[in-house]
C-alpha cells in the first residue's frame, strides 16, 4: 500500500521527525494536534473552547490534504492538561461530530511542549471505498 505523508507546517516536524498525518491505504492517523495557527502561534491562551476549535480546524485541513474529511473519522483522543476542561472541549467536539459520533477518549496529561497549550487532539479516520 502507498504511504502518504501530510505536513502541517510545524517546525517540530523536522526536529522530531513526524508528519501531521499519515495515510496508508484507506487508513489515516492524525497525530497530537496542538492549538496553533498557520504561523505557529498559540491561539486562545487560557480558553479551552478556542483551543479545541483550532485543533479541529487543523485536523480538518490535514484530513482534506489526505483525501478525506471529518465524516471519515472513527476515533478521537482529547488530551487535556486540566481534566476539568473536558466539558468545554467536548461541547466544541460535538459541533464537528454530533451526527457522525466517532468513539472518543478524554484524558489528562501533565503538560505539553508549550505550557500555553491546554489540549492536543488525535484522530483516526478510514476512507470508505
Amino acid at each position: 500500500m502507498d504511504r502518504k505523508l501530510i505536513s502541517g507546517g510545524s517546525p517540530y516536524e523536522d526536529i522530531v521527525g513526524f508528519s501531521r498525518a499519515v495515510r496508508v491505504g484507506p487508513y489515516i492517523s492524525v497525530g497530537g494536534t496542538p492549538p496553533v495557527d498557520a504561523e505557529g502561534n498559540t491561539v486562545g491562551i487560557g480558553d479551552i473552547s478556542v483551543q479545541t476549535k483550532q485543533c479541529f480546524e487543523t485536523i480538518k485541513l490535514a484530513l482534506e490534504k489526505a483525501g478525506s474529511g471529518l465524516s471519515d473519522v472513527v476515533r478521537t483522543r482529547m488530551l487535556l492538561t486540566r481534566i476539568e476542561d473536558w466539558k468545554g472541549a467536548a461541547e466544541v467536539r460535538a459541533t464537528y461530530f454530533k451526527t457522525i459520533k466517532p468513539v472518543d477518549t478524554i484524558m489528562e496529561v501533565a503538560h505539553f511542549i508549550n505550557p500555553d497549550w491546554l489540549i492536543e487532539i488525535e484522530v483516526d479516520a478510514i476512507v470508505a471505498s
